[in-house]
């Protein structure tokens, strides 16, 4: 309905979003946050007075406000969200509202701006799990170009955020969390990498002092765009705090012709008393797409770090007839099956069976896979190609590139433009061929290099925007003709983790580090935004491949258990001893992936840093599963009570250990008394007082199930 009022206000899951529609130039929002009920039009015009700011010594005759697109003509002096200019001119704006139209959930602004020749509808709503959503469309109404250099979106922040967390990383090390204080300025991060990157801040998150997994008011936002980004964090002198989002556009990159638009990549905002809280509501989000995989996710054998390169059939199938001895449900072939590709320098982009590796084709090893009830994938990197390739020796102008120079090469790879028809037709006509060929049911699509000088050589303009467009054409058009098919996004490990892609793909490769030590905080961070059944989550073999430590079968397992359960190890030659143990895995996973994928993740804050407490408690918190892991020695011996969070206060649950304490896990020279003895707390006790932990060795973990008494039938 069209709005009258000069305020409009939205309540959705929990959430509720107060807006001014009478702020000078654009809407301001007065509060995003905590539920605040319905309010009347006379609280509505009472709040709306109470938030103006006062004029002061030394300002402007009229305070500015932090509006959906704060601009300098009416006195914002931080950070533009709206740069641009035509030729030279015309680079400010006094976009302003003409209409609004709004309900309980939603409201749509348009501005225009007749001086500058610029329109704007802004859209935000809130979704049924009150995640914020909110978006830009920019049109030139002039009759000349109008070069865009950026528009961001704009999350205003409440006076108690004090502190700033995101993420940063590498390869092998994805999303390590940082902190500092929400200071005067802005805090920027960006990503140029042409993807957000093992770099990649994930969320921009600002909340109080000693914000934790269950503590503190805490607000995030995402860009759900797999190219260039930019979020930053800032802090006004005037008082203003408040989180903005967007592409990052390369000069010359959006160049909007008469009548032509630019709509922003869709920001998302979450908050939450913690961040468990935070996540719960992206997490239902999430769950809640038609398209969100609905049938139980298989169990992953990858055979990346069990044979390399080293394609062989008899092997594989060695490799098969054990995978599916143990409960394998999904058999991926990775690297190394296609034209000249005998290691990482050569066949990248020569999309063909390689018949001196496969002189038959994949059907031998295809058909043997499905002969053990296991389904079939196959491993891509259609973005990529090596110079020594058909592809490059033929194609040389379907590579990004500028000024007749090549990018840096990164892993002896250059980067394809999927921009231009031709190559687009090349890679959709090569991976439709395979896919029409086999019984494949899933993709590995990797994208292992960050772009560099990456230039339409047709045009010279760079080319990131416009190829992740066609990343995302390219996407659809494969399910659309494979309905059926199961993609994961896999870029370097976790170097294209964003729910751009994930509109397209049905889990992301969490890292290629899958040390269970340095996964504990690589899957707690992607868990802020992504749910365990979209992570990619597997056991390697007793010495990581990428840190070298060894670790047991059991602390691996743990480790991985709650995420999209796999195996990243040759198991072909393994004795019985570690099959029996390995097969018990796989059966607890499945028996239990149904409350790991559909329930509440949870994470302690325990006083302990040597000490994590994280798990998955059901939706109707009759049952959770908890994984204690000791991370290194603690300084007190034994470590105390543990107080277990997220359960339901008045719930009666039985404790157990999934698993008996052993030698193998800790050193305690009495038994542990509760996992012996019959033992019920409601959820109240266990959060408030807990539960003696058990005696661990470092770098070792258990198990503990809850049961409420009545789901189990006492």
């Amino acid at each position: 309905m069209n709005s009258d009022s000069s305020y409009t206000q939205l309540h959705r899951g929990g959430t509720s979003v107060i807006v001014d529609l009478s702020t000078a130039g654009l809407p301001t929002i007065i509060h995003w946050g905590p539920a605040t009920g319905v309010l009347s039009p006379a609280e509505l015009s009472s709040l709306a007075v109470a938030a103006r700011p006062q004029r002061v010594s030394g300002g402007i005759d009229v305070p500015a406000r932090l509006t959906l697109l704060p601009q300098e003509t009416f006195g914002w002096q931080g950070s533009p969200a709206l740069q641009g200019q035509r030729s030279r001119r015309g680079w400010g704006a006094a976009l302003s509202t003409v209409s609004t139209v709004a309900d309980s959930s939603s409201v749509t602004i348009t501005a225009e701006d007749s001086a500058a020749e610029l329109s704007m509808v802004t859209e935000l709503s809130l979704t049924a799990a009150g995640v914020l959503r909110q978006r830009h469309t920019l049109t030139n109404t002039g009759s000349t170009e109008y070069e865009l250099h950026r528009l961001d979106t704009i999350f205003p922040l409440p006076a108690s955020a004090t502190t700033v967390q995101d993420f940063t990383g590498r390869h092998l090390k994805e999303r390590s969390s940082q902190q500092r204080p929400l200071t005067v300025g802005a805090h920027v991060r960006e990503s140029r990498r042409g993807r957000p990157g093992a770099d990649a801040t994930l969320l921009m998150l600002a909340g109080t002092d000693g914000m934790g997994h269950r503590s503190g008011l805490v607000h995030g936002v995402h860009t759900a765009w797999s190219g260039n980004h930019r979020f930053s964090a800032e802090r006004t002198i005037t008082s203003d705090r408040f989180l903005s989002a967007g592409e990052l556009l390369l000069p010359g990159e959006v160049v909007l012709a008469p009548g032509e638009k630019y709509s922003t990549p869709w920001s998302l905002g979450s908050w939450g008393s913690g961040l468990d809280q935070l996540a719960s509501r992206f997490h239902e989000d999430l769950r809640a797409r038609p398209q969100h995989p609905a049938r139980p996710r298989p169990v992953t054998l990858n055979t990346w770090e069990a044979v390399y390169f080293d394609h062989n059939l008899e092997t594989l199938k060695t490799l098969a007839n054990k995978a599916a001895a143990i409960g394998v449900e999904r058999f991926v072939l990775d690297d190394g099956w296609f034209l000249g590709r005998r290691d990482d320098t050569a066949g990248l982009g020569d999309w063909f069976v390689d018949p001196a590796v496969w002189a038959d084709g994949l059907g031998p090893i295809i058909n043997h896979v499905h002969d053990l009830g296991m389904e079939f994938g196959l491993w891509f990197e259609p973005e990529m190609v090596n110079p020594d390739s058909e592809l490059a020796r033929n194609h040389p102008d379907w590579i990004l590139h500028t000024e007749g120079r090549w990018p840096v090469s990164a892993r002896q790879q250059q980067v394809l433009n999927l921009a231009n028809p031709e190559c687009f037709d090349y890679l959709l006509g090569r991976l439709d061929a395979i896919l029409s060929e086999y019984p494949i049911s899933y993709i590995k699509w990797d994208h292992n290099r960050d772009l560099l000088e990456a230039a339409d050589p047709r045009t010279g303009h760079p080319a990131v925007r416009n190829t992740t467009l066609a990343l995302y054409r390219l996407l659809g058009e494969l399910k659309s003709r494979h309905p059926s098919l199961e993609v994961e996004s896999c870029a370097s490990g976790g170097a294209r983790v964003d729910l751009g892609i994930l509109d397209y793909t049905d889990r992301i490769w969490t890292s290629d580090c899958i040390d269970p030590i340095e996964r504990l905080d690589n899957q707690a961070n992607t868990g802020l935004l992504v749910p365990y059944e979209l992570m990619g989550a597997h056991i390697g073999g007793p010495e990581s491949h990428s840190t070298r430590r060894r670790h047991s079968l059991g602390f691996m397992a743990r480790t991985a258990i709650f995420g999209h359960f796999g195996i990243e190890w040759n198991i072909a030659d393994i004795d019985a001893e570690q099959t029996a143990e390995l097969t018990e895995w796989v059966q607890f996973h499945k028996a239990h992936r149904g409350l790991f994928h559909t329930g509440v993740s949870v994470h302690a804050d325990l006083p302990d840093p040597a000490m994590d407490l994280r798990g998955v408690v059901a939706q109707d918190g009759g049952r959770a599963i908890f994984a204690l892991t000791q991370r290194e020695a603690s300084i007190s011996y034994p470590s105390g009570r543990i107080t277990v969070p997220g359960l339901v206060p008045d719930v009666k649950y039985r404790l157990s250990l999934s698993h008996p304490l052993d030698e193998e896990l800790g050193n305690g020279q009495s038994p542990l008394e509760w996992p012996l003895n019959e033992c019920v707390l409601t959820g109240s006790v266990l959060e408030t007082v807990g539960i003696q932990a058990p005696v661990l060795f470092p770098e070792q973990s258990v198990l503990i199930m809850f049961t409420s008494i009545e789901s189990d039938g006492v």
